[in-house]
């Protein structure tokens, strides 16, 4: 009987606090390699935290954090061979060329000449900066700056790479780009440790998402799991009058309508909303159940919880302004 793959990363009760305040509170977590897995938080939840301790940046006061077996605190430099991080601040300097900022990741990796050449007109091409290599990075546009950012960090061709919000402060088409670069990584086989403040990131790019909240992992699943966390899924009709609404109305019953759910009726906006998880069979019974009754629906919308909806349900925070921490 063959044993279970080795996690890309494990973390057994791992704590830290800041004086009083505790901001990881025995955290167990185990990640498999050749995933993306997406944390996600609130404002000071403690995201940062976690990557500065897994990229062994700081140590944690109790517990135990490895990558691939090896100790985040007892064997430091096993770790920073096996990971690359690219955090909210690029690391780039922009006074130097993109080439020259490669070379010098290259140089501080002690990969050698010969390595470094091979790598960086690799990266370069990879990330379609080949023509501006020779530019100072301090002309590069945000988007490039970013991805030149992320070059360096796979210089060391790294088996698990952090991304601490690395598409904050991008246009929307920069983003989609780097979404491009990051899903190709993960076809490739390295392991994705990314935090993020757009759900819809998340839900992109995680095949697994943990909500931390409080120093304490709230939920931990799916992106379609957790979605199933949270309330307020339905379908949502509008009537071209009240006589049409107070039909659909007095036609609900347990056909149509989950015992133990309730549909609510606005006479002003001339709209009835039902609860359900969205899946054909509710929609085909509803529709259904009124065209017996020959009740016209004008309009009909499906309303299914995204991860911003678990993310309120979970914490109370709302992610539609900022989710930074």
């Amino acid at each position: 009987m063959s044993s279970p793959p080795l996690p890309a990363l494990s973390l057994d009760r791992l704590a830290k606090a800041f004086g009083d305040h505790v901001v990881l509170d025995g955290i167990d977590l185990d990640i498999a390699a050749g995933t993306v897995f997406s944390l996600l938080g609130p404002n000071g939840a403690g995201k940062t935290t976690m990557v500065r301790i897994l990229a062994t940046l700081s140590t944690p006061d109790q517990g135990r954090a490895a990558v691939f077996g090896h100790d985040v605190v007892d064997e430091p430099a096993i770790v920073r061979r096996l990971i690359g991080v690219t955090g909210q601040y690029s690391a780039v300097d922009e006074v130097l060329t993109g080439v020259e900022n490669l070379r010098l990741t290259g140089k501080l990796l002690h990969l050698g000449r010969t390595e470094t050449r091979r790598r960086t007109a690799e990266l370069l091409e990879r990330f379609d900066l080949t023509e501006a290599a020779d530019r100072r990075a301090g002309t590069y546009s945000g988007g490039m700056r970013r991805r030149l950012d992320l070059a360096m960090s796979l210089m060391g061709e790294p088996r698990i790479l952090f991304l601490d919000e690395p598409t904050t402060g991008l246009d929307p088409r920069s983003r989609r780009d780097l979404w491009q670069v990051i899903q190709q990584l993960a076809a490739d086989g390295t392991t994705v440790f990314l935090t993020t403040q757009y759900l819809e990131e998340a839900n992109q790019l995680a095949d697994r998402v943990a909500v931390l909240d409080g120093g304490k992992l709230v939920a931990d699943g799916t992106p379609e799991e957790l979605k199933q966390l949270a309330p307020g899924g339905h379908i949502r009709l509008r009537f071209a009058d009240r006589d049409q609404l107070s039909a659909a109305v007095h036609a609900l019953d347990d056909r149509v309508v989950a015992a133990g759910n309730h549909a609510l009726a606005d006479v002003d906006q001339l709209t009835l909303q039902v609860p359900s998880d969205g899946n054909a069979g509710d929609v085909k019974r509803l529709l259904y159940r009124f065209d017996e009754l020959d009740i016209t629906v004008d309009q009909l919308t499906v309303h299914l919880p995204d991860l911003d909806d678990v993310f309120f349900a979970l914490t109370g925070h709302s992610t539609r302004v900022d989710t930074a921490a």
